[in-house]
């Protein structure tokens, strides 16, 4: 079932309406899940920023590990923020804290995606002069490879009158279709966006950033929860491979592999969402305290007690009398005796 869609062709198989359906149940129970995780979701939105931010940024040659980019963002001091790395980690994570915080209030405009570029960009001196503005040369997406070098992935579009015409049919695109599904409008929007690379740069961490925001406006709300960064960065060598195979039939081309993978990434951490929260069996049964330390055991392997009382705000006295109950409902395992004593997920 060949269609045309904006300025691509896509073939509305059997394989792709079965990954919408699947991802479509997930969603439709997704809010009595939501209402009754209450705690270990803040908790996973927390770990989940931590993720986002480190991977989106590492994907385009930032050295900064989780662990790193988590110590940075609890103690933001802009006046600290003098390498590139750090900027552009901050950067990131305050245009993610707004989306996730504000995407009922942010339209898909020309205007509010240009703010969102001068939000992500804003720490960075480097990037001063063409921050929130259309790219005034014409550039290329560029792969960061394990040696440093990088390497051209495709041609974008030209800049000045080409670039601005092409996004104002993009978004006027997006805001009158009202046939396509809802997710592969955003699997369409994330890659006609960085095929154009409006942008001088910043455009692969904005078109991650986007992805975030069309999903939650169109309700799929579990995204904040789980870490679609991370799963890019993890199939990094397979991203740029499929865009630069749907790029290189560049006019009118097919992107349903583009769009299969979009759905898979999804997919995949739909079910990662679903590990930590385990929603079935005896677990549901535990209380919210109990939950969360579950998942942050999970999140944080061979963490001890005093760490788990830190992190989640718990007295220690209840953490170390909770950790013994896990136990015995075989959710967790102890490791070693002492000061030593540390625990991770079974």
């Amino acid at each position: 079932m060949g269609n045309i869609v904006h300025t691509f062709k896509i073939d509305l198989d059997w394989k792709l309406i079965s990954l919408i359906s699947q991802l479509d149940r997930f969603d439709s129970a997704w809010t009595s899940i939501e209402r009754r995780e209450g705690q270990s979701l803040k908790q996973l939105k927390s770990i989940a920023t931590v993720r986002s931010v480190g991977a989106s940024t590492r994907i385009e040659g930032s050295k900064m590990s989780n662990d790193e980019v988590e110590i940075l963002l609890k103690e933001i001091d802009i006046t600290k923020i003098d390498d590139r790395d750090s900027q552009e980690v901050v950067g990131y994570f305050e245009t993610l804290d707004l989306i996730t915080e504000s995407y009922h209030d942010i339209t898909i405009t020309e205007n509010s995606i240009k703010n969102l570029h001068n939000i992500l960009m804003k720490h960075s001196k480097k990037d001063e002069w063409h921050k929130g503005d259309y790219k005034q040369h014409s550039n290329a997406v560029e792969a960061t490879l394990p040696n440093g070098t990088k390497q051209i992935i495709f041609q974008t579009t030209q800049s000045g009158v080409p670039t601005k015409n092409a996004m104002r049919t993009l978004i006027e695109w997006y805001r009158n279709d009202k046939i396509i599904h809802p997710l592969v409008k955003c699997a369409l929007f994330s890659y006609e966006f960085v095929s154009i690379h409006p942008f001088q740069d910043g455009n692969g961490r904005l078109s991650r950033l986007l992805s975030i925001l069309l999903l939650l406006k169109h309700n799929y709300r579990w995204i904040q929860y789980v870490s679609f960064e991370h799963e890019v960065e993890n199939r990094k060598i397979e991203y740029y491979k499929v865009l630069k195979n749907c790029q290189s039939k560049r006019p009118n081309e097919n992107i349903n592999d583009w769009v299969n993978f979009f759905f898979d990434a999804l997919i995949n951490i739909q079910e990662q969402l679903m590990k930590k929260l385990d929603v079935t069996g005896i677990e549901i049964q535990l209380s919210p305290r109990e939950k969360a330390i579950i998942v942050f055991i999970g999140n944080n392997a061979g963490c001890k007690s005093g760490d788990i009382a830190k992190k989640l705000g718990i007295p220690s006295p209840t953490v170390k009398r909770i950790l013994p109950e896990l136990i015995s409902k075989n959710l967790i395992e102890k490791h070693g005796i002492g000061p030593g004593t540390n625990y991770t997920v079974k």
